[in-house]
């Protein structure tokens, strides 16, 4: 077992692939191992993707892509200006709340981030603010899509870790709003300390009738989470199929609502979904090489033995696993530690008692956080190159935001309840 874990780190420091590594490292095990035979290893790679679960990912993947070109975004963000206009640091709110609103259409952190520096970035540098702080707020803030449904990485927990993607939908939709509060609050004292974007006096807040107005062009994409969760709940469609309900959902807003879906776009966004997709399905394939020689050396049974003899306090537990998954996201891609680290911690969860559903939500925030964390941040990178800004403004910029989100963390973590009120209230 300590080749496979020796493997792994070496190629991981000399900047292989990660599927690579996985694959590489799982498979040195098996040959090294003379009691497993090598068709087993072909059969791993195989059956790590035949779930009919896993049907999901692709459809959500091409559904945000799909979204990202109906038109929904511009209606979102008029209604973030209309929501902020009066605050401290107006733009820069506008970029939380867009993020909140986005959440529920792209599902994806990265794609969330790339999205908002090229919309708002412009912006925000006319109006004062440092490249820095445009880059860590935008990075910071597409955080939320963590967890605000339809979540990717919420979806890869449920599928690896046999968890009702349902409830972890439902789940998620408090903390994300709990997040977006606690960003909000964060913009809010470091714009009134610096005096960037203070609000004008002759501007005056928002009227129910132009709330109203926006809500009505808006409430497509504000609608699409809710219709998932209750989908899945009544029954309507299992997650897979909410997957392709959402790229239907998607195409009719698209061509008959907004008018902006073209053939072209239509293309692209199959084009950019092929290439994410495969991606993915690469690495989660490879993963089951790694992850059943995990389970043949007894890994997951010493780990959680191990964590266990540190403290039988769930709290303290689950905050111990949190801390080792933000070392680890500063090292390896999130979906990557979703899939090599969920079967590992969720037999310590639920032996300690605590419900695999709220554990979930946690661990996604803080596993999508490592793409904000150098070294391997992708959503630092794409950010900063777009907005031509140097990874060390970001990081100096970047720590009252981080801040609020572990502020948030702790939060959830020792009152559970605010994660499984939504869950509690449709499953019971």
């Amino acid at each position: 077992m300590w080749l496979l874990l020796i493997l792994f780190v070496l190629l991981l420091v000399i900047g292989m692939p990660i599927a690579f590594v996985i694959g590489i490292s799982g498979g040195g095990y098996f040959l090294i191992n003379d009691e497993i035979p090598w068709t087993v290893l072909v059969q791993r790679v195989v059956a790590q993707t035949q779930s009919f679960a896993f049907l999901a990912v692709p459809f959500f993947l091409f559904a945000g892509n799909l979204m990202n070109e109906t038109g929904i975004t511009k209606h979102l963000l008029s209604l973030a200006r209309l929501l902020t206009r009066k605050m401290y640091g107006g733009t820069a709110q506008v970029n939380v709340v867009l993020s909140t609103l986005m959440g529920g259409v792209s599902g994806s952190a990265c794609a969330d981030a790339g999205m908002e520096i090229r919309i708002l970035g412009p912006d925000m540098d006319r109006l004062g603010y440092p490249k820095g702080y445009t880059c860590s707020l935008t990075c910071l803030t597409s955080l939320i899509t963590a967890t605000i449904p339809p979540s990717l990485g919420l979806i890869l927990y449920g599928f690896v870790g046999e968890v009702s993607i349902g409830q972890l939908f439902a789940a998620g939709l408090l903390p994300g709003m709990l997040m977006c509060f606690a960003l909000m609050g964060t913009v809010t004292l470091t714009c009134r300390k610096n005096g960037y974007d203070v609000p004008k006096s002759d501007v005056k807040w928002f009227t129910l009738k132009e709330l109203g107005e926006n809500l009505k062009s808006s409430i497509w994409a504000l609608m699409f989470p809710i219709i998932l969760i209750v989908g899945i709940r009544f029954g309507v469609f299992t997650p897979s199929e909410a997957g392709a309900f959402a790229v239907v959902y998607s195409i009719a807003v698209g061509v008959f609502v907004y008018k902006e879906l073209t053939l072209k776009s239509f293309i692209q966004s199959l084009k950019n979904a092929v290439i994410d997709t495969g991606a993915i399905i690469f690495i989660i394939a490879l993963s089951g090489i790694f992850s059943y020689a995990l389970t043949y050396g007894n890994v997951p049974k010493i780990m959680s033995s191990f964590l266990i003899g540190i403290t039988d306090n769930p709290q303290i537990m689950v905050l111990i696993m949190l801390g080792f998954l933000f070392i680890t996201g500063m090292l390896v891609d999130s979906n990557v530690n979703i899939l090599l680290l969920t079967p590992i911690f969720l037999p310590v969860v639920t032996e300690l008692g605590i419900n695999p559903v709220h554990f979930g939500v946690c661990m996604m925030t803080i596993v999508t956080m490592g793409c904000m964390t150098p070294p391997v941040g992708t959503a630092i990178y794409i950010v900063c190159g777009i907005h031509k800004t140097s990874i060390q403004d970001y990081i100096k910029y970047s720590l009252p935001f981080f801040g609020a989100v572990l502020l948030e963390v702790i939060i959830l973590v020792f009152i559970p309840q605010i994660t499984m009120f939504i869950p509690n209230l449709l499953y019971r």
